[in-house]
């Protein structure tokens, strides 16, 4: 669950009057399950939505709710995992690490931050969010940025400097912390001692998976890479194919190859699959997105389809065929899984290495006639 999703899940509690708080991974020490500027929200029921652990910290951070909501004084939770003698966390002190997690109630100017950043995600744009604070200081000091990034583009990143945080902070010395979507870069060597913070989170739209093919081998397809972080479209030509009820959480658009495009649109780091298995539909599609900027296209079939599918065609960029990453998968199930694991991969700017006679290699191929 990412920070879109965990925007509207507080604004829903809200709505019923729900009391809830933001716990957000602000440093970690050592080993964790997840990095630094993953959040989750937690519900004063003892609900949480997103996952910080495993499911070694989340039931006492649930515990912690109430004690937050009510504090005048920014609240700050160490989770120290590292010492293999520790038995206090029982059978989770495998998880190891030194978690330092801020708790902040989801109320007054933090309400808003979160709703004007839905908004910002939702048009498609990158938000840089930073918070400034004294841990068991009076109060978390929050400003909200656009970023020039280009959709579709990895998170990145350049080290703090001095000058950089007195901009965002005036006139406070402070320890500083650098988080975004790939791994964290530091200022300086953090010191726990000096209990003075910025941490910065960069958050990005959701990438969008343009999904040509409504057959049944593109309905788990459709569900693991929303579960993965992508908003899917599904296009197909067949109305009984291309439905909400066979594809829910996606968008479903009907129409032959022109028509679909003209409605999808495809922008700057779309990802797209080419999965209906139907040659020629293909191959229109194909040709219509020649000059698209796209990040990512998988075709469903063998090499020797591919290429023919492009015969006579220029090079393409960012071609994965066959699609889905090497793991040895049989079946529409397993392969839905390596597609799946594929768009995260190239998500993360990962680049698997190809295995010698695989039979679903994973290889990036600019095609083109010979």
């Amino acid at each position: 669950m990412d920070m879109k999703d965990l925007c509207v899940m507080a604004r829903r509690e809200r709505q019923h009057h729900i009391r809830t708080v933001l716990a957000t991974v602000v440093h970690v020490q050592g080993h964790a399950y997840r990095k630094e500027g993953v959040s989750m929200l937690l519900t004063e029921d003892g609900r949480h939505y997103g996952t910080i652990s495993p499911g070694c910290l989340e039931e006492d951070l649930c515990g912690r709710v109430e004690s937050a909501w009510n504090s005048c004084t920014v609240q700050m939770v160490e989770y120290d995992m590292r010492p293999a003698d520790d038995l206090s966390w029982g059978e989770n002190v495998g998880c190891g690490g030194c978690l330092h997690i801020l708790l902040e109630p989801v109320r007054g100017e933090l309400e808003h931050i979160l709703e004007t950043l839905d908004q910002r995600l939702e048009q498609g744009e990158a938000v840089m969010l930073s918070r400034s604070f004294v841990e068991n200081g009076p109060k978390v000091e929050y400003r909200l940025s656009s970023t020039a990034a280009e959709p579709g583009d990895p998170a990145r990143s350049v080290p703090l400097t001095e000058e950089s945080a007195s901009a965002v902070s005036p006139g406070v010395s402070q320890t500083l912390f650098l988080a975004h979507n790939r791994d964290p870069e530091y200022a300086n060597t953090p010191s726990m001692e000096n209990k003075k913070y910025t941490f910065i989170r960069t958050y990005r739209p959701k990438p969008r998976l343009i999904l040509i093919g409504a057959g049944d081998d593109s309905r788990l397809v459709s569900s693991l890479a929303q579960a993965s972080g992508f908003r899917v479209v599904v296009g197909d030509w067949r109305e009984a194919l291309c439905t909400d009820e066979r594809f829910p959480g996606a968008v479903c658009i009907t129409g032959f190859p022109a028509e679909l495009y003209t409605r999808i649109s495809p922008q700057i780091g779309d990802y797209m699959l080419l999965m209906s298995h139907n040659f020629p539909r293909e191959r229109e599609w194909i040709e219509l997105i020649e000059d698209c900027p796209y990040a990512y296209l998988g075709i469903m079939g063998s090499s020797e389809r591919t290429r023919r599918l492009f015969d006579q065609l220029p090079a393409y960029p960012h071609v994965h065929s066959p699609v889905g990453l090497s793991i040895g998968a049989d079946g529409p199930d397993e392969i839905a899984i390596s597609i799946a694991a594929e768009l995260i991969a190239v998500k993360r700017d990962r680049k698997p290495q190809p295995r010698e006679g695989s039979a679903h290699a994973y290889r990036r191929i600019g095609t083109g006639s010979r």
